[in-house]
């Protein structure tokens, strides 16, 4: 079978909801064990729990804040005790996101942007490097933005910390070229998930309007690229970027 991950385990981060929960499904469908990471909504996260052992995947709650060293501890601990070694890596966490002009934003949400695509894919990567070195083997997939390809505004604060997630990541897939470990990218475009909800109407309407497609994508979308950068038929990929944004970015 294509994009068979048996055996495998995969960690992605803040998958209780929305891009996340995607991914997750379509790696454990897949055949990979998948553990559920949340922070704070801890209802929400054991009813996608459920929803995963329901679809028959091995998963267990792994409750952690990725920004900090010691919740990735926390969080590889929990999965190594109960699911086994990580093989894949998926840094998806994410944090409110709020659109302003450059004088309205303050350096705290900066910093927390910073947090979230930089610190927090850094102290995980590095967690769980050795492992995926003496197996040689390994994936780290980015889910980055199309912001950054598009140069959105006014979004400064997002942008640059994606733009530094993307620079990270190109790095990192040079560097850990050699030791058998890939390190990608899934850019997503505006996919509507739980935390759009009350997004304005037009704004939807407007930047649906505008993919070539005609049609807003899913998580699934998103689940699916991931996947095959996770399974052996991307051994020879790596430092690159897939947009699941219907054409928006088409380069």
């Amino acid at each position: 079978m294509a994009f068979d991950l048996s055996g495998r385990v995969a960690v992605v981060t803040g998958n209780s909801t929305g891009l996340g929960k995607g991914i997750g499904r379509a790696l454990g469908l897949a055949g990979a064990r998948v553990a559920v990471n949340y922070l704070h909504q801890t209802e929400r996260a054991q009813a996608t729990l459920e929803e995963y052992r329901k679809a028959g995947i091995e998963t267990v709650l792994a409750q952690s804040d990725v920004t900090t060293l010691e919740g990735v501890n926390r969080l590889f601990e929990t999965v190594e005790t109960s699911l086994g070694e990580v093989d894949i890596l998926v840094p998806n966490a994410t944090c409110d996101q709020p659109q302003r002009a450059v004088e309205e934003y303050d350096w705290q949400c900066y910093q927390t942007m910073i947090d979230f695509f930089l610190k927090s894919p850094f102290l995980l990567t590095q967690r769980a490097l050795p492992t995926m070195k003496q197996r040689k083997s390994g994936r780290i997939i980015n889910i980055v933005s199309e912001v950054f390809h598009r140069s959105v505004a006014p979004f400064s604060a997002y942008v640059a910390a994606k733009g530094a997630q993307i620079g990270w990541t190109r790095s990192m897939a040079t560097e850990l070229a050699p030791t058998g470990v890939t390190v990608n990218m899934v850019a997503p475009g505006w996919i509507p998930t739980e935390r759009h909800a009350g997004d304005p109407p037009e704004q939807k309407q407007a930047y649906l309007d505008q993919i070539p497609i005609g049609r807003w994508g899913q998580p699934q979308d998103v689940g699916d690229a991931t996947l095959f950068l996770a399974s052996d038929e991307a051994s020879f990929v790596t430092g690159q970027t897939i947009c699941v944004n219907g054409g928006l970015t088409p380069w």
